[in-house]
């Protein structure tokens, strides 16, 4: 979609493009397996985490029996008369030997605690009691978020590391077809969602449900009939939470896909701004776009009906429990037993109230668990051959050779996809050569297999008489300086941008590179000189000035092949001498490859291949190909007659 393209057409199909936020299980063992890798190393964290359970349990027990104790034995006498109410039969008897030995035990604790010292009032020490619960409460909880927080966290940077380190692997195939934000929301967004699964999510889940069958637990050994009672409710709240599951699913699936939508929309706009004014789209870019925010204003809607649906109903269970627990208790429960189930049975409901945001967050982490491991399952298409080794460097490096070499980047297509056929030539150590065809010749892409950015297809290529796949990587692309026509700078200062942290080069070293490719001139003139900073892309520099650092950058990086891939096609002629001066330099002492838009650039290179249609029609220096009256010369007397210099387009 351009930025003065219509809006995607509804549907299925549309949807299809935003596969990216699609939604999946809430929980996915298959996904669980593959994450637990990051998360094992951290186990002594999470058996921490679990070891916080029970306290934490028992800290929310606590201030209900307190405030039990306070109106049973306290409170209630005092007003009454009546002697404190006698302990209420439960089920602790029926209890398996030593559970019922350690529950009788914590009891006996407790109660002891419950005496205040001397001279301090009964009801007072209860107060104290209960603030000091409180606060340990509160500091337990602090713990066991901060401990599994930072516990995600460290697993998620192992994790976007992971990711990261394997995006640089993959091949530049890949990105041809991968949209760049999509790669960003990978390493960013995704590993996001996943980390706030351990916060928020499965970890939340986990705690929810322990401490809801606690609680039962508690209530069903302290009062077995009145709680019989108050759970009744409790299956019709799971059937309403499996509805609200299956509902919720569509919904938040339609919140994401509708808010995707927008994203891409902005994202695309505010890139093609310029265009869209200079055609005057904003009128029926914004009815566009306000057709998607109607739309996802829609799908937020309907998403909060069932969240607003499940918390009334969470609500409504609650007090319909209350009223059972009044109707059944009074006249044969003490009134600090009523109160325990009021405090206890709101904290039982309490964590359906969030299950729409635990549900939401569950999914969202499996969702962008299977996107990050399906780009971790990407493999490069090239890769090392086993045990490969740099060869050392002979006295005269630098030499070249295509032997037979055919290549197309669609695998398994036909005839008419080979963009290099039957290619062979060599370069010989400090030989410059040139490159020179119509656009699609293959030029660019003999540039791409002697990187290695791709393997040939068919043929084999070799530097120093060593095939590239028997090359690492890593070593080949040390051997090789390489200039680009569209010059990518990195956000940082010119000095950072020429010796790109490499080791040896010092501000000195940078200055005298900068000197040899005439790039110190204008860097001199600068407020700041070499620390001066770059924007985005080195956009407060002009193409020339960027072209020059591309230069000092290419020359500092040390190899001794050099590949100039049409350097100078988008430069104004005023300051291409400059440039080729800094090419002249730059090219001295060096094998050079040239790809070459502009015939002028390459008069004196030691030889000039001419390609059509991925093969080598003609080779020879300038004057010879002229002479020959064959496709270098129709391509000269084309593009001089273009510019408008028949005395040029005669010769």
């Amino acid at each position: 979609m351009s930025a003065v393209s219509p809006t995607l057409a509804s549907g299925s199909a549309q949807e299809a493009l935003f596969e990216e936020d699609r939604l999946g299980k809430a929980y996915d063992v298959r996904l669980m397996a593959r994450l637990w890798p990051f998360v094992s190393p951290y186990w002594p964290q999470m058996l921490l985490t679990l070891s916080l359970l029970v306290p934490l349990l028992l800290l929310d027990l606590l201030p209900a029996w307190l405030v039990k104790t306070g109106l049973d034995e306290i409170i209630v006498p005092a007003a009454t008369g009546l002697p404190p109410a006698a302990a209420e039969p439960g089920l602790l008897g029926s209890l398996p030997g030593f559970v019922r030995e350690a529950a009788e035990g914590l009891a006996q604790g407790f109660r002891a605690l419950l005496h205040p010292p001397a001279g301090l009032d009964p009801l007072a020490w209860i107060g104290v009691l209960y603030f000091g619960v409180s606060v340990l409460g509160a500091l337990f909880q602090f713990l066991d978020m901060w401990i599994m927080a930072r516990t995600g966290q460290a697993a998620m940077r192992d994790l976007r590391g992971r990711v990261f380190r394997h995006v640089q692997r993959l091949h530049i195939g890949f990105f041809d077809t991968m949209p760049v934000g999509r790669l960003v929301t990978r390493a960013t967004n995704d590993v996001e969602n996943v980390a706030e699964m351990f916060s928020a999510g499965i970890v939340a889940l986990v705690r929810d449900v322990l401490k809801m069958l606690g609680i039962a637990a508690f209530l069903f050994v302290f009062q077995p009939r009145i709680a019989l009672l108050a759970f009744l409710i409790v299956p019709f709240m799971a059937v309403a939470a499996m509805v609200f599951r299956w509902k919720a699913r569509n919904a938040y699936r339609a919140v994401r896909v509708r808010i995707a939508r927008i994203n891409a929309y902005v994202q695309e706009n505010v890139s093609g701004m310029r265009v869209v004014q200079l055609f005057r789209r904003e009128a029926r870019n914004f009815q566009d776009f306000d057709q998607m925010n109607a739309s996802h204003r829609d799908a937020w809607l309907q998403s909060v009906r069932y969240d607003a649906a499940l918390f009334s109903s969470v609500e409504l269970a609650s007090n319909l429990t209350i009223a059972v627990v009044i109707w059944q208790s009074m006249g044969l429960a003490a009134a600090g037993t009523i109160y325990v189930f009021f405090d206890l049975m709101r904290r039982f409901f309490m964590p359906l109230r969030d299950l729409s945001a635990k549900y939401s967050v569950m999914q969202s982490s499996m969702a962008s668990c299977e996107r990050i491991f399906e780009l971790m399952d990407e493999e490069p298409e090239v890769q090392d051959r086993p045990g490969a080794v740099a060869p050392h460097r002979g006295p005269q490096p630098g030499s070249v050779e295509f032997r037979n070499v055919w290549f197309r980047y669609a695998k398994g297509g036909d005839e008419a996809d080979w963009v290099l056929r039957d290619v062979s030539f060599r370069v010989e150590p400090g030989e410059r050569v040139a490159f020179v065809g119509a656009t699609g010749a293959g030029k660019t892409t003999l540039i791409k297999l002697l990187t290695r950015l791709y393997d040939t297809t068919r043929g084999e290529i070799t530097i120093d008489g060593v095939e590239l796949r028997d090359w690492p990587q890593e070593a080949l692309r040390r051997r090789i300086s390489l200039v680009l026509q569209d010059v990518f700078l990195f956000t940082g200062s010119i000095h950072e941008n020429i010796g790109l942290e490499r080791p040896g080069i010092d501000a000195e070293a940078v200055e005298r590179i900068a000197r040899v490719v005439q790039a110190h001139g204008f860097v001199a003139g600068l407020p700041r000189g070499y620390a001066e900073p770059l924007r985005e892309r080195g956009q407060n520099f002009s193409l020339g000035q960027r072209q020059l650092l591309s230069f000092a950058r290419a020359l500092a990086h040390g190899g001794d092949i050099l590949i100039l891939d049409e350097a100078t096609s988008s430069i104004d002629a005023e300051t291409e001498s400059q440039v080729q001066q800094g090419i002249h330099a730059l090219m001295t002492g060096h094998t050079a490859l040239v790809v070459a838009h502009r015939l002028s650039t390459i008069r004196d290179v030691d030889r000039i291949y001419v390609l059509d249609h991925g093969r080598i029609v003609e080779a020879g220096n300038h004057s010879t190909l002229l002479a020959r009256d064959g496709t270098y010369r129709a391509l000269y007397r084309l593009q001089y007659s273009q510019q408008g210099d028949p005395a040029a387009a005669a010769r």
